[in-house]
């Protein structure tokens, strides 16, 4: 059976991962939305990273556990347990265990990954996802989108690529936001 490569991401409204200064404090995981991710993650066996992303993640590696919420130690839990390549140009060491460095994107290895990978694979990181989906790679996607337009910034979905898709599921959580899981259709 081969893995599936999820796509997932929290976005505005009008579909910003964070805005033209590069925040996204207003992505807050509320914990009935926090819940639903650890669902959706729990499954996961690698996270692909791209640089940022990953420097973005690894705070989950050292933070004091004792220290977090309920929903916030499972994701730890479940994000230190996972294997991480990082797709990287300039990124010389790793910050967490289970973690690999590649130089360069190759989608003929995603795609022998997910070939061999008994445990689905997630890609994080907009030009990353961008890479997989222009590839043929991605098999869902799954965005939640919260009530606030921030006007621009980093892009959730890529620009010059198609993907026709199907709509699997849909929720709304507390304050406004709105879940979207889409298959892609072959």
């Amino acid at each position: 059976m081969t893995a599936k490569l999820v796509y997932i991401a929290i976005a505005s409204l009008d579909g910003y991962i964070e805005d033209a200064d590069g925040s996204f404090t207003w992505a807050e995981p509320y914990p009935d939305l926090l819940a639903h991710v650890n669902a959706l993650v729990r499954p996961i066996g690698t996270y692909l990273y791209g640089r940022r992303m990953y420097e973005t993640m690894v705070f989950w590696e050292t933070v004091e556990v004792d220290a977090l919420d309920p929903g916030s130690r499972d994701f730890t839990g479940i994000w230190r347990q996972a294997d991480k390549i990082v797709y990287s140009r300039t990124l010389q060491n790793r910050s967490s265990s289970d973690t690999q460095i590649v130089r360069e994107f190759d989608a003929d290895a995603v795609r022998k990954l997910k070939e061999s990978s008994a445990r689905d694979i997630t890609v994080g990181g907009a030009d990353l996802a961008r890479q997989a989906m222009a590839a043929g790679l991605v098999d869902e996607c799954h965005l939640f989108l919260h009530p606030i337009i921030v006007g621009g910034g980093k892009s959730a979905l890529p620009d010059g690529v198609r993907i026709d898709l199907e709509l699997l599921e849909q929720r709304r959580f507390s304050h406004g936001v709105v879940y979207l899981h889409y298959g892609v259709r072959n």
